[in-house]
């Protein structure tokens, strides 16, 4: 139920004169759209139109923030199913938004512990995604009350009416079932919008939800509350007529202005954050990635107050409880709600206002591939880190096995992927990711592994390590993580025989380290094995191959996992999967042969 509500006092209840300058503003908001859409020759115009009171509200009454500085750290943030230049993430796939402002509410309320608000405006048809009850409960459990959600209940979805139609009350009892404050409003009437904002923001350890009934195409005769016209502007001549309706209603020329926001927001720094120390791992040392990788969260925590960590309910698992325990405050225990992770973490990162990493097993991350593509599109600087990567996990079994994620990632336009071997490079991916430009993907493997590289070892984005090199190699093998073992493995039983291979490590699967990959084909007379605990579509295999396809005196063979796995010993599966020490001994002595 709504909190019992205070009344609104006199000095902030609008005027007469400011309440039919709001509702002209909604008109003008209407005729926008309608010329927008006509002359992009498509859009939303009728959606639009319902939500024209409620964003006439919101930005002129009241919300707060500079105009001419839409990224100020103290404005009030809002979200909305668009990428405009006041939106900070792109949302463009339905049901994404609210996460994102659960992120920036977060952010808010406990990091930056500013005044400033959010506002997440939805539609009653995205609300039908399971990831929109996910922030629900992420936003109740951590007691948002500086987020408000406004659902646009217009009745419509994109093809036919929703199964609630306008059936208000439905929706409030599921807001209040998942811990909101909420409010059911008349979305036209914008004396009523004003009073429930301002209700919304005297409400303490609750987030608010306006449940506001709205008709699409609002105010355009023949096109209001109608089901054929979603996403289709109007033709030009309907569309004169109706500006010029809309017009003739309008009857003031004022203009309304924000109130500035309350300058209360701390600076910070986030810019070329380094580890305190070189990594304390000695070569030999045996430790795994993963948990290499939560020791390296912990330590980078200790370097700058604004690294912030998540996790899906999997802490123990990645190893981010080590930094959890360190640094209770700035760790956000998501839940197993991995979509929902995802977005919070993009909104934390919005505005540049913390360092996020997001932990969980990479096979899990599928299910939020549609918020990282929004991510990428939204240009986000977020780190997302993939535990219990490939075959090698062993006896937890095919579910726990992310095998497609590197070819997931790999479709980013911006991402960075890395793939470290052992404890060093692992400290040093976590710092290269805390500054790269981007998002970022840290792969770790769940065996433990031998420390190989030393603390002074330098390591770059996009940069190789050629781990075993000889004027007498023959053939080289192309390994990243659990897989480079593997090859020093089988170049040391090579060598035996008097074959001589050249080891790389990738370090970086995206970008590729060309010039090194080339370079080391030509010397060892074009022949390549790539050899990696993941799928070959989409994996490093194919990420090599294109790399060289334009020289013809290159040729890549790939090891890869094929077929559905199955459970077992972590090196009894790289064996039964083709991707051991002992499949590359043949790979090299086939090629060798051709």
């Amino acid at each position: 139920m709504a909190e019992r509500s205070a009344e609104m006092p006199q000095e902030a209840r609008p005027d007469a004169g400011t309440l039919q300058v709001l509702r002209d503003m909604a008109s003008r908001l209407r005729i926008h759209s309608i010329r927008a859409t006509c002359s992009a020759s498509s859009g939303h115009p009728t959606s639009c139109s319902s939500s024209a009171e409620i964003m006439s509200v919101l930005f002129f009454y009241i919300m707060r923030y500079k105009q001419s500085d839409p990224e100020n750290p103290d404005n009030d943030r809002f979200i909305l199913t668009k990428r405009l230049s006041f939106v900070d993430v792109a949302t463009g796939w339905l049901g994404q938004g609210l996460g994102v402002a659960c992120g920036m509410a977060y952010t808010g309320k406990y990091f930056d512990r500013a005044s400033y608000r959010v506002f997440c405006l939805m539609s009653d048809g995205e609300s039908s995604e399971g990831s929109v009850w996910e922030a629900m409960a992420f936003a109740s459990y951590y007691s948002l009350d500086n987020l408000v959600a406004i659902f646009d209940m217009n009745q419509l979805g994109c093809s036919s009416a929703l199964p609630s139609k306008h059936c208000i009350d439905i929706y409030r009892r599921r807001c209040e079932a998942f811990g909101w404050n909420t409010y059911v409003v008349d979305g036209r009437d914008v004396e009523a919008l004003c009073r429930v904002f301002w209700q919304a923001s005297q409400v303490k350890h609750k987030p608010t939800a306006v449940v506001a009934k709205t008709f699409r195409g609002r105010g355009t005769p023949n096109t209001e509350d109608a089901k054929s016209w979603h996403g289709k502007p109007m033709p030009r001549e309907r569309a004169d007529a109706i500006i010029k309706l809309i017009e003739s209603q309008i009857e003031t020329t004022r203009n309304l202005y924000p109130q500035p926001p309350i300058e209360d927001s701390p600076e910070i720094n986030i810019m070329d954050v380094r580890m305190t120390s070189p990594p304390g791992y000695r070569v030999g040392d045996k430790i795994a990635t993963r948990k290499a990788c939560g020791l390296a969260l912990a330590k980078l925590g200790d370097a700058n107050d604004r690294v912030i960590v998540l996790d899906g309910d999997t802490k123990y698992s990645t190893f981010s409880e080590i930094f959890n325990r360190e640094y209770p405050e700035r760790f956000i225990e998501c839940f197993m709600a991995e979509q929902n992770m995802v977005s919070v973490a993009l909104g934390c990162a919005s505005r540049g206002r913390t360092i996020a990493f997001a932990c969980t097993f990479a096979a899990f991350l599928s299910r939020a591939f549609g918020q990282i593509q929004m991510g990428a599109l939204s240009e986000s600087n977020v780190n997302i880190i993939g535990s219990h990567c490939g075959v090698s996990v062993g006896e937890d079994g095919a579910s726990r096995m992310a095998l497609d994620d590197i070819a997931m990632f790999r479709t980013i336009p911006t991402c960075t992927i890395f793939y470290p071997s052992d404890a060093v490079s692992t400290e040093h991916a976590v710092s290269l990711a805390a500054n790269a430009k981007g998002m970022c993907f840290i792969r770790t493997t769940r065996p433990e592994t031998f420390v190989i590289y030393t603390p002074q070892e330098h390591f770059e984005i996009g940069q190789a390590k050629v781990l075993r090199r000889c004027v007498c190699d023959k053939v080289t093998v192309i390994g990243a993580g659990i897989t480079v073992y593997e090859a020093l493995a089988a170049a040391d039983e090579l060598a035996k025989q008097g074959i001589f291979i050249r080891v790389i490590d990738l370090f970086t699967i995206k970008p590729l380290d060309v010039t090194t990959i080339i370079s080391s084909a030509k010397a060892t007379g074009g022949r390549v094995i790539t050899v990696e605990d993941h799928y070959p579509q989409g994996g490093i295999g194919e990420a090599v191959y294109t790399a060289v396809s334009m020289d013809p005196d290159i040729k890549v063979h790939s090891l890869a996992v094929s077929g559905v796995p199955q459970s077992g010993k972590p090196k009894e599966l790289l064996d039964r999967y083709g991707i051991s020490a002992r499949h590359i001994v043949v790979a090299v002595k086939c090629m060798l042969l051709n």
